[in-house]
C-alpha cells in the first residue's frame, strides 16, 4: 500500500515523459538500493554458494515493476514498454549468440578434443618454466576463439596434472593463466562477453578489434616476465595420459570455425545481425550430429575390429560405453547461470537507465572527467564489479567518444578483471578448480605486477593507435 501511495505521488512530481529524470525520487533510490543489494549477493557468491543469476533475476523483476509503476503513475506506460522491449531485443541477440558458442565448446569437450590437447601437453615432459609459458601463451591465443573461461579451465587442468607436487607452481601458473586468458579475450569479439557486446552494438567492427592485439599481448607479457623469476626450479613429476578423441571431434572444430566465418561475413558484408550466422552454424552442427547418429553402429563396429586387432583395451572399454552424439546434450550443458545472470544485468541496468541514472553517470565520467581517465577507471571498476554490467552501462550511456577511446574502454574492461581473482569468470572458476592452491590471497600477491601490465597495455594502445583518438 505504501508503495502504491509513493507511485501515485510521482505523477505530481514528474515533469518529464515517462519515468526518466527521476533519479532523486524515492522510487529511484529504491531501485538503486535493490541493484546494489543484489550485487552484494553476486560478489559473495563463493561464500554463500548462491549462483549469481538468482539475485539479479529477482532484482531485474523488482526494478522493472517499480519502473512500470512509476511510468503508469505518470500516465506514460508506452515509453517504459518500448525501453523494456529494446532491452529484451539486445539480450535475445546476445543470448542466442552465446548459446551457439557454448554449444560448440561443449560439443568439442564431449568429443574429447580438449582432453586430447591436455594429454599431449602432459606427456611432453616440459619443465615448470616451459609449462608456465606454454599454458600462458596457449591461453592467450585460444581464448579469442574459445572464450576466456573455457580456456582457463583447460590450461588449469594441465597445471593440476603435472604440478601436483608443487602447490606454489600451481598458484603461480593459475595467476598467469587468468591474466593471459583475459588479455587474449580482449582483442576478439569472441573472447569475452564484453567484446561481443561492443561488436554487436556496432561500435567497433570485427577487424578493428585486432589493433588491440599488441596492447593485449603487453598486458600478458609484463606480469608474466616478472613472475618468470619466481617459478620453482625443481623438475615436475612425469605423467603419462592417453586420450583417444571421439569420432567427429576435428569436424566439430572445423564447423565451429566455419560458423565464426559465417557470422563475421554476414555481419560485415550483408549487415545481418551476427546471431543469424551463429544460428546457421548451429544448423551445421545439427547436420553433423545427424550424420554421426546415422552412422554410429557402423563406425563402432569398424573401430571395435581395429581395437581387437591392436589389442587396445582402452578403446574397447570406451566403445563398450559409447552412445550416439546428441546435439541437445551440449545445449543443455551451456552455462545457463551466466546466461540468466546476463539477462538480469541487462534488465537491471536498462531499468536504471530509464530512470536517468546512466545519463548522470555519463555526464560525470565523460563530460566532467577526461575521457581517457574515465575509461581507465572503468577497467579498475571491472576488477571489483563484473565487467558485464560495467560495459553494458557504458554502451547504454552512448558517450560521444573517438574510435580510439571506444577501443580503450574495450581493452580496459576486458583486462581490468585480471587484477583480482574475483574480477573475472576465469579467476572465479579457477579458485574452484584449483581449490587450496589458487586463492584470492595468492592472486592478490601479484596484483601490483598485474597492475603494471594494465598500465603498460594502456600506454601501448595510446602510443600505437594515436591516430584513432
Amino acid at each position: 500500500m505504501g508503495l502504491l501511495m509513493l507511485l501515485a505521488g510521482t505523477a505530481v512530481q514528474a515533469s518529464q515523459a515517462g519515468a526518466q529524470g527521476m533519479t532523486s525520487h524515492p522510487i529511484g533510490y529504491l531501485a538503486i538500493g535493490v541493484f546494489v543489494l543484489a550485487y552484494i549477493f553476486v560478489m559473495l557468491e563463493e561464500k554463500l554458494h548462491m549462483r549469481k543469476s538468482k539475485p539479479v533475476l529477482l532484482a531485474a523483476g523488482i526494478i522493472w515493476f517499480l519502473v512500470a509503476g512509476l511510468a503508469a503513475a505518470n500516465g506514460d506506460s508506452e515509453s517504459a514498454n518500448e525501453a523494456l522491449g529494446h532491452n529484451l531485443l539486445e539480450y535475445s541477440e546476445l543470448l542466442l549468440f552465446l548459446l551457439v558458442a557454448m554449444t560448440y565448446i561443449n560439443a568439442m569437450e564431449e568429443r574429447q578434443l580438449f582432453d586430447a590437447l591436455r594429454a599431449w601437453l602432459v606427456s611432453k615432459g616440459f619443465s615448470y618454466t616451459g609449462l608456465f609459458w606454454i599454458t600462458g601463451i596457449l591461453a592467450f591465443f585460444i581464448s579469442p576463439v574459445a572464450d576466456n573461461l573455457t580456456t582457463a579451465l583447460l590450461m588449469c587442468a594441465v597445471l593440476l596434472k603435472v604440478g601436483e607436487n608443487s602447490p606454489r607452481f600451481i598458484g603461480l601458473g593459475c595467476v598467469n593463466i587468468v591474466v593471459a586468458a583475459n588479455a587474449g579475450g580482449a582483442f576478439s569479439p569472441f573472447g569475452d562477453i564484453t567484446t561481443l557486446m561492443v561488436w554487436q552494438k556496432g561500435v567497433v567492427n570485427f577487424s578493428e578489434f585486432f589493433v588491440l592485439f599488441v596492447p593485449s599481448l603487453v598486458n600478458f607479457l609484463v606480469p608474466a616476465a616478472i613472475m618468470h623469476f619466481f617459478i620453482p626450479k625443481e623438475p615436475p613429476k612425469q605423467a603419462e595420459e592417453k586420450v583417444i578423441m571421439k569420432r567427429g571431434a576435428r569436424r566439430t572444430l572445423a564447423l565451429f570455425l566455419l560458423t565464426i566465418a559465417t557470422a563475421v561475413l554476414g555481419h560485415n558484408f550483408l549487415h545481418l545481425p551476427a546471431v543469424v550466422g551463429m544460428m546457421m552454424g548451429l544448423g551445421y552442427l545439427q547436420v553433423l550430429g545427424y550424420y554421426l547418429r546415422l552412422s554410429f553402429e557402423r563406425s563402432v563396429k569398424k573401430e571395435r575390429a581395429v581395437a581387437i586387432r591392436d589389442k587396445n583395451e582402452r578403446l574397447l572399454a570406451r566403445l563398450d560405453n559409447a552412445i550416439p552424439f546428441d546435439v541437445f546434450s551440449p545445449i543443455a550443458r551451456a552455462e545457463w547461470d551466466t546466461l540468466l545472470f546476463f539477462y538480469g544485468v541487462v534488465l537491471c541496468v536498462g531499468g536504471l537507465g530509464f530512470l536517468g541514472y546512466l545519463s548522470e553517470v555519463s555526464t560525470l565520467l565523460y563530460t566532467n572527467w577526461n575521457q581517457t581517465a574515465a575509461n581507465v577507471t572503468v577497467g579498475l571498476l571491472s576488477a571489483v564489479v563484473d565487467n558485464i554490467p560495467v560495459m553494458f552501462a557504458v554502451l547504454s550511456m552512448e558517450p560521444d567518444m573517438s574510435h580510439g577511446q571506444w577501443l580503450l574502454v574495450t581493452l580496459t574492461a576486458g583486462v581490468g578483471g585480471s587484477m583480482l581473482s574475483i574480477g573475472s569468470a576465469a579467476g572465479v572458476a579457477l579458485m574452484g578448480q584449483a581449490r587450496g592452491h589458487y586463492t584470492m590471497m595468492t592472486h592478490l600477491r601479484w596484483t601490483p605486477v598485474i597492475l603494471l601490465g594494465y598500465g603498460a597495455s594502456i600506454v601501448t594502445h595510446l602510443w600505437l593507435n594515436a591516430e584513432l583518438f
